[in-house]
């Protein structure tokens, strides 16, 4: 699913990579550290495991945050309650040190947990001045009678974002509301701050990248003294929420070139794949 590569990379040579694997009769999921051997990828370790799988809602994005922590999405599995259990790891964002280690800063005391009360959250990235902690989550698809209500929230630590018990906003002050929400399907994937000069017109905006709706969004925000305001929100290669010019879209992220990325996933069981898919596009300046 997820692949994150060490922040002292090469000088620490390992690529983490989260993957779903089936023990006995049971799915979970769990991250592993690859060791850099020139020419291959050899399994140093495994940093963290048991974490819940299913064949649907596995979160699986992983990532370094500025404090050098990795942080790790995980999905409740359609069994909504684990979001809600601080003993599961599921429905959660867990933070843990490079070796597997669990911060002795972590709000939970010997837990990976870092905030909960997630469905299934699929991207995080972090703002590029404040390094606050961003995170696209799916809302519900069926479950409770209701769909749509997708978020990006703003994570905070130790913090409970409501699933199930709340629904999009629900205004309760024992639950962290979304930042933004959809309440038409749109369920948000990968994303990243564009912080590059290639694209110097998007320096520091959101680009969130959609499965149903096809899309990929750029969100301009302005910081502001406690929080953040929405100055623009622009869909870009979708005419509405479900015809896009490329399909599903994954990830979105900036390469070391200064270009953004994005890839496809119209082979993913729920897409109408094209010729050629899935692929991985590249976007850059009209002139050069």
């Amino acid at each position: 699913m997820g692949l994150a590569v060490h922040p002292d990379f090469p000088k620490k040579p390992f690529i983490y990579a989260m993957h779903t694997y089936k023990k006995e009769d049971s799915l979970y999921n769990r991250v592993i550290r690859l060791r850099d051997a020139k020419d291959k990828g050899i399994v140093d370790k495994i940093v963290i495991d048991k974490i819940p799988g299913g064949r649907l809602h596995n979160g699986g994005r992983i990532a370094f945050g500025p404090d050098g922590m990795l942080y790790i999405t995980t999905g409740e599995i359609f069994e909504a309650d684990l979001a809600q259990d601080l003993r599961s790891y599921g429905g959660k964002i867990l933070r843990i040190t490079p070796d597997g280690d669990i911060p002795k800063n972590n709000p939970f005391k010997d837990s990976p947990v870092y905030s909960y009360g997630h469905r299934n959250p699929q991207g995080i990235a972090w703002h590029p001045e404040a390094n606050d902690l961003f995170s696209s989550e799916h809302g519900p698809s069926g479950e409770f009678l209701r769909f749509g209500n997708d978020e990006i929230n703003i994570i905070q630590k130790g913090k409970n974002y409501g699933w199930p018990d709340v629904i999009g906003r629900g205004k309760k002050p024992q639950y962290v509301d979304p930042f933004i929400l959809w309440e038409k399907t749109t369920p948000p994937s990968g994303m990243t701050f564009y912080q590059g000069e290639r694209l110097r017109h998007l320096r520091g905006d959101l680009f969130v990248a959609t499965l149903g709706a096809e899309a990929l969004i750029r969100i301009r925000l302005k910081k502001e003294v406690s929080n953040y305001r929405v100055i623009r929100i622009e869909r870009w290669f979708s005419r509405d929420y479900k015809r896009g010019r490329y399909g599903r879209l994954r990830d979105v992220v900036e390469g070391p070139d200064g270009a953004l990325y994005f890839l496809t996933n119209n082979r993913d069981g729920r897409g109408s794949p094209r010729q050629g898919d899935d692929r991985i596009y590249r976007i850059m300046p009209q002139k050069e």
